[in-house]
């Protein structure tokens, strides 16, 4: 029965990884060229590396916001130009490079094979997030396939996630980078990690240092997490000696672009942040909104974008879905809320059901989806940028507690129905047979949602303007 299960799970994560790249596919060739949050810039960062065979750099007149709000109005017609707007040339070069790999080889293939090859680049880094996101929530429940597969399914069928991830940008393979982190952290509680897993998560700290700021803290944090549980068994003289392992090698393979960012733009600018700051003029601080709208506005403002632009607000931040819609969506978020609320609460009661290593995986993940939160927090401190889309590096934790919350109703409820089955009956059976039933909905309704999205917004409002 057990392999017969198996196989029931790697043939519906097949599924779900074949039905996101269709869908990713569709985003991809649908959504107008520029037609993603910044995806000019990206695009420019990665034709000045393939033409140039160097790094950008960024300076005064990269952010042209007039230029950049009149072009995004006007809903960028071909008689004006993007090549003005390089305000990403201060981001980590990892995912540029292999962009402008994808860049050189189609070349020759025309511009709208090579631009669509080139957002098909974040499609299949997508697809690799499923594959990783699923492995890690196996690690962390390994009796429990339908739990992973729920989880891999709401990545997998997030409207603006997959909007995102069908365009040209570095977020995609910063989500990746740092699942990937997760899952070897995981297994370095669970079971410890081998000399060649120990460097391979120095591989990977480098190349997330290599590929996005925003995903340093959330690397960072979980990977002394991991090596400090591990540590407490193993001792202080091996813990150090992992320590020096991991991070020397990160330091090691990525330590070169944080010295010529510093030989670029001077002082200790490691990460190009006052570079950046001080470019994007025009770009409307938190100080300045707050003074215009009062700090209750600014609070519900960023609460509510927030809300609709991490489930489904396309484009520029300028195409929204139905109003039913987001209530629809709020009221399952409520609802799963919820049902994660009732999941905790039976763990508090009954602490068997998790062992010492779910516990600690669980918290890593915890302290993953506060790192990636903190940021978005802080930097709105800062700048307006009301943008859900900024939790997407903690996915993996907000899916799982997702698909916690989902599942916990059919449990409750197939424990109450329990009672009334014949005696002969596993009072197993109901309950997992409803989670399916959940499952199976769940999905289904988002995948229609995705389509929705696509078809009844993006393309009627966006089109217009091709």
């Amino acid at each position: 029965m057990s392999g017969r299960q198996s196989l029931l799970a790697r043939a519906a994560l097949a599924t779900i990884v074949f039905v996101y790249c269709m869908l990713g596919f569709a985003y991809a060739a649908e959504t107008p060229k520029w037609q993603t949050p910044d995806e000019p810039a990206h695009y420019n960062y990665v034709v000045y590396l393939a033409e140039n065979r160097r790094f950008p750099v960024l300076q005064m007149g990269d952010y042209p916001h007039q230029y950049l709000e009149e072009i995004k109005a006007a809903g960028f017609p071909s008689d004006m130009s993007i090549d003005p707007i390089r305000y990403e040339f201060h981001q980590p070069p990892l995912y540029y490079a292999l962009a402008a790999a994808v860049y050189g080889v189609t070349n020759p293939l025309g511009f709208d094979t090579q631009f669509l090859a080139m957002r098909l680049l974040s499609v299949v880094l997508g697809a690799a997030l499923l594959v990783v996101a699923y492995a890690v929530v196996r690690d962390v429940f390994p009796n429990d396939r339908l739990l992973a597969l729920t989880s891999t399914a709401m990545i997998a069928t997030l409207p603006m996630h997959i909007a995102m991830s069908a365009a040209i940008n570095n977020d995609t393979l910063a989500e990746l980078i740092l699942a990937l982190v997760i899952w070897l952290c995981v297994k370095e509680i669970k079971v410890g990690l081998s000399q060649r897993q120990t460097a391979a998560l120095g591989v990977l700290i480098a190349l997330a240092l290599l590929t996005k700021t925003t995903i340093y803290a959330p690397v960072i944090l979980s990977s002394l997490l991991a090596l400090a549980v591990r540590g407490r068994e193993q001792g202080r003289h091996a813990l150090l000696c992992r320590l020096g392992t991991v991070f020397g090698l990160g330091l090691l393979l990525s330590g070169w672009w944080f010295i010529r960012n510093a030989l670029t733009y001077g002082g200790l600018d490691l990460f190009a942040w006052h570079r950046h700051d001080s470019v994007v003029v025009g770009q409307p601080t938190t100080a300045w909104w707050i003074a215009e709208h009062g700090l209750a506005k600014t609070v519900q403002d960023f609460i509510t974008v927030s809300f609709r632009s991490f489930w489904a607000q396309f484009g520029w931040m300028g195409v929204l879905i139905d109003s039913r819609l987001y209530l629809l969506l709020a009221v399952v978020s409520l609802a799963v809320t919820i049902g994660f609320v009732f999941w905790l609460v039976r763990v508090a009661r009954k602490p068997a059901l998790l062992n010492r290593y779910q516990r600690w995986a669980l918290l890593l993940l915890l302290l993953v989806f506060i790192a990636v939160a903190a940021e978005h927090v802080l930097y709105n401190l800062k700048f307006v940028q009301h943008q859900g889309r900024y939790l997407f590096p903690a996915l993996v934790p907000i899916a799982l507690a997702f698909a916690l919350g989902l599942l916990e109703w059919p449990t409750l409820l197939g424990e109450a129905l329990s009672r009334w089955l014949p005696r002969d009956k596993p009072a197993s059976a109901l309950p997992l047979a409803l989670k399916a039933v959940a499952f199976l909905l769940f999905y289904a309704g988002f995948v229609v949602l995705d389509v929705v999205c696509l078809f009844l917004f993006i393309v009627p409002q966006l089109h217009g303007w091709s």
